[in-house]
């Protein structure tokens, strides 16, 4: 399973996802979903990924089925609306994580903020 294989080497080459999303030109969250296999990840950025591991595209890339069969999707089972409702829980979370990566530059812009305030006033 691709996903797994770009996690785990990701996770072995010490690199966080945030900084997997700016070698991608994409957000953290938009990352997150390619590399749990729930946004395509396109033949560009395969090729920055393979480069940013240094290990060949083959070893990485997968066709993933689920998108590749899914072009021209139908809502009539239940197992496709049950597809699209994790979709959605998947996307409220990716929205909470992403709240909480923008709290945290918040706090860290608020905190450099004080401190270059705190320069100026000597």
């Amino acid at each position: 399973m691709k996903q797994e294989k770009l996690k785990n080497l990701r996770k072995l080459k010490g690199i966080s996802q945030e900084k997997m999303a700016k070698i991608l030109s994409t957000d953290p969250s938009n990352y997150s979903r390619k590399e749990r296999g729930e946004v395509r990840i396109h033949d560009d950025e395969w090729k920055k990924i393979a480069e940013t591991f240094n290990v060949p595209i083959s070893e990485i890339k997968e066709e993933d089925e689920r998108l590749s069969n899914n072009k021209n999707p139908t809502f009539k089972d239940t197992s496709q609306y049950q597809y699209t409702q994790s979709l959605n829980y998947t996307l409220i979370e990716n929205l909470q994580d992403y709240i909480v990566f923008l709290k945290q530059k918040i706090f860290e812009l608020s905190e450099e903020n004080q401190m270059l305030k705190s320069q100026n006033n000597f």
